[in-house]
């Protein structure tokens, strides 16, 4: 990988169904903070849309599924993390948070971090998408005009 001076974050996308997640490892200085839009966050923490993540994603199981690629990493006080999340719903928000998540880590150290994220599937795709709505299909996808009884 190549070596950059100035180097402040590294910066990944991640997306699912409609969601679209930047994410943003801020490397922190010798006071274990760093500057994210005129904010200081320390490092271990997670911003996402401006407040912490936790305001965005309440309840246990969705802190233990945005915090896996952490944890298997062992990163967990080494950057902080700021999120921009737009569109879609909140499963689709979270799915994207967690990939665009690992996609930023393996640009960190990708010979180590790389073959721990996909071997447990945090660096693929879901391409599932919304199917496209057919003319004369009464505002569905899939659904067709009821043929006549007789």
């Amino acid at each position: 990988m190549k070596t950059v001076k100035n180097l402040k974050y590294f910066e990944a996308t991640g997306r699912r169904k409609e969601s679209v997640a930047r994410v943003r490892l801020y490397i922190t200085g010798k006071d274990k903070t760093a500057t994210v839009a005129d904010k200081k966050i320390t490092a271990g923490e997670i911003i996402a849309n401006g407040s912490p993540i936790a305001t965005l994603f309440a309840s246990v199981s969705e802190q233990q599924q945005y915090m896996r690629p952490i944890v298997l990493t062992n990163t967990n006080d080494r950057f902080a993390i700021s999120i921009l999340v737009k569109g879609g719903g909140k499963n689709g928000q979270l799915d994207a948070v967690i990939l665009g998540i690992s996609r930023a880590l393996t640009l960190v150290d990708t010979d180590t971090y790389k073959p721990l994220l996909s071997a447990e599937g945090l660096l693929t795709r879901d391409p599932r998408v919304r199917e496209r709505r057919k003319v004369g299909t009464g505002g569905k996808a899939r659904r067709q005009k009821q043929s006549p009884k007789r």
